[in-house]
């Protein structure tokens, strides 16, 4: 065998096994096969320098040679090394085929996920308001005068309103103030009268609403301060819908995207995954 051949051999190790095994390697199996080729590079460099040196392969640089070089030729030395590169590509390829089946059951997870909530939309949109009933007019009802000096209503105001309502669990005056509040789309407050809206939803328990509402706080600023707890809120409203597989998606997503959640909803996340039952 000649040090040109050795130095093909080299390159072609390196197209065919290196490049394709780098795409997924977490795992443990992954790992000890990174470590495989790495040490296939090792008794490569190690066949090159023995070729160049003309030496026997017994010690190189004072420490013994990775691989068994046979006294009767490089043939069998050839066979060997073919041989475990076939062995490690047929290992990357079954590990990039669990990679690949896994962001599939990903994309169809999300896929639920998304439809569950386009379908609570529609419901929502099309289900028909409660109207009130009119009130008939009074005769001869003094108007009463308008108020000398009328509170300016402003975000921040309805905002503190509605959480002091929701904090003694007036959810129906809190969801009033959350709209209230999303009366003025431009204010920064918006977004926290979004996840205060779902948070009323929710303690009313109308679920379905609740889950729709999550939702766009999230998507309103999915790295916001409230973009865990909307992640959580929508996965335990769908548990409430029994939407378990759709739970488990956003319970995923939320591990993905914040793999440190915080410390106060590590509890309420297990409890939820449980009730889901998420692998």
């Amino acid at each position: 065998m000649n040090r040109g051949f050795a130095s093909l051999l080299l390159f072609a190790l390196i197209v065919t096994v290196a490049a394709p095994a780098r795409a997924q390697l977490d795992s443990r199996e992954a790992i000890q096969l990174q470590n495989q080729m790495a040490e296939l590079r090792r008794d490569l460099s190690a066949l090159r320098d023995q070729i160049n040196h003309g030496g026997s392969g017994s010690n190189l640089g004072g420490r013994p040679a990775p691989v068994m070089v046979p006294q009767s030729g490089g043939g069998d030395l050839n066979t060997a090394l073919l041989g475990r590169i076939g062995q490690l590509e047929e290992q990357v390829r079954r590990l990039q085929g669990q990679v690949d089946e896994a962001e599939n059951a990903r994309q169809r997870d999300g896929d639920a996920l998304r439809k569950s909530i386009d379908d609570m939309n529609f419901k929502l949109g099309n289900a028909p308001a409660a109207t009130a009933p009119a009130k008939p007019p009074t005769a001869n009802a003094a108007t009463p005068p308008p108020a000398a000096n009328p509170v300016r209503r402003t975000p921040e105001l309805a905002l503190q309103e509605g959480n002091a309502a929701l904090a003694r669990r007036d959810y129906t005056a809190a969801e009033a103030a959350a709209k209230e509040v999303l009366g003025f789309p431009k204010s920064p407050r918006a977004y926290d009268g979004q996840f205060l809206l779902a948070q009323a939803q929710a303690g009313r328990r109308d679920f379905g609403a609740a889950a729709v509402a999550y939702d766009d706080t999230y998507n309103r600023s999915r790295t916001g301060g409230h973009a865990q707890d909307a992640l959580l809120g929508l996965a335990s409203s769908l548990v409430a819908l029994n939407e378990k597989r759709a739970a488990c998606a956003t319970l995923d997503k939320m591990r993905a995207e914040f793999a440190t959640p915080r410390a106060d909803l590590k509890e309420n996340v297990a409890n939820a995954r449980t009730k889901a039952g998420c692998r």
